[in-house]
């Protein structure tokens, strides 16, 4: 929507309404550029999060809607170190979600189709979070939507979003999202991986949303790891829709992509934003309708840069999460152990002695280090 006042800029030009030189037209010349509307856009996540914050607690917790802590046997296990968290509130990735299509609907271009489909997949996996925690509040316990329902809505979601990506976003000098692109290849790997590539995004969406919200057990731990990868992609976003650095950089170039820095810096300053709130010891949590969201947000913007491959590591922390309750559950099935004390394995490092806030500043460091090395493999192609 502010891009409009860049064309406005062009029509007060063109019928001598104003000069080149005149002050109007420099300023509203800033709108054209994706770096000003990217930062506007994180300034406006940011602001509606602080301003709305308080509010929201306040509607939470006059609703009554707050955290159901896990089985009293887990609890025990945490030596009651999370009991005081109850009825906390929660849903607070409401905001989170707001803030996010509130700024990107303002500062980026509504004809640009990858924006959409990020859009559509952060809102149709919030829609699934904000189901999955009405029930948890209203039931009174931790179980929520089923594990089936939940897959089967994740994959739904993700599988359209697939092939929007693979068939609806034109080539870009005859490159297709389609295409496979490994960190240190300049080239694709395989051209057109056609429908196989529907099912490659179809699993990165839902494994980002799941990771996301397993990191979702501390105190701003995912929201300060979600800051950092956000970060990543902006500069992967700018980087990919640049034809200039693009081609300096080995990277696939699709000029739609230009428009994706616009959505991670407004999910950064969304998430910052809340972190103000969510900070230990929190006001308030997000909840899986900001988690669910907020992995397929940055799933999406992955995928929409080609550089889905390296999430992997710019997501090194939402992989570990994931990788912990894997691990722990073949484990105990197969030998009838458990490799860590709890899983995931910020509740491994906790039993083990670490203050919560030791672990959350902790897992940012290393969310921070990982999305320096995902933007490393830039220059080692």
């Amino acid at each position: 929507m502010m891009y409009w006042l860049y064309e406005l800029r062009e029509w007060l030009t063109a019928h001598q309404w104003i000069s080149e030189d005149a002050a109007l037209y420099k300023i509203l010349n800033l709108f054209r550029y994706h770096t000003f509307r990217a930062g506007g856009a994180a300034v406006t996540a940011f602001v509606l999060s602080l301003l709305y914050g308080d509010r929201l607690i306040r509607k939470l917790i006059s609703l009554k809607i707050g955290q159901p802590i896990r089985s009293a046997e887990e609890v025990h296990k945490l030596h009651e170190l999370h009991g005081k968290k109850a009825g906390t509130p929660t849903m607070g990735g409401i905001l989170i979600l707001a803030a996010i299509v509130i700024s990107t609907l303002l500062w980026a271009k509504w004809d640009n189709i990858m924006v959409w489909i990020v859009l559509f997949t952060t809102i149709g996996l919030g829609a699934l979070g904000f189901r999955d925690d009405y029930l948890k509040i209203s039931k009174k316990n931790s179980k929520g939507v089923s594990a089936r329902t939940k897959l089967i809505w994740q994959t739904s979601v993700a599988v359209l979003a697939g092939l929007l990506f693979a068939y609806a976003v034109p080539a870009d000098n005859g490159v297709t999202l389609r295409a496979l692109y490994l960190p240190f290849v300049k080239n694709a790997v395989i051209a057109d991986m056609h429908i196989f590539a529907v099912a490659m995004f179809a699993i990165i969406i839902v494994g980002a949303s799941n990771a996301v919200n397993l990191t979702d057990g501390l105190d701003g731990l995912a929201t300060g790891c979600s800051v950092t990868t956000a970060l990543a992609y902006a500069a992967f976003g700018y980087i990919c829709g640049n034809a200039r650095y693009s081609d300096y950089l080995g990277v696939a170039h699709n000029s739609l992509a230009n428009e994706l820095p616009i959505v991670a810096m407004a999910m950064a300053g969304a998430c910052l934003g809340f972190l103000w709130f969510n900070a230990h010891p929190a006001k308030m949590f997000m909840g899986d309708t900001g988690s669910l969201a907020l992995g397929g947000c940055i799933a999406t913007l992955a995928i929409g840069c080609k550089q889905e491959i390296v999430l992997a590591l710019v997501g090194g922390v939402f992989v570990m999460e994931a990788m912990s309750v894997i691990l722990q559950v073949w484990s105990f099935k197969k030998r009838g152990k458990r490799i860590f004390r709890m899983a995931p394995i910020h509740h491994h490092f906790e039993l083990g002695g670490w203050h919560e806030n030791q672990v959350i500043v902790r897992f940012w460091v290393l969310s921070l280090l990982f999305a320096m090395l995902g933007l490393a493999t830039l220059k080692l192609r």
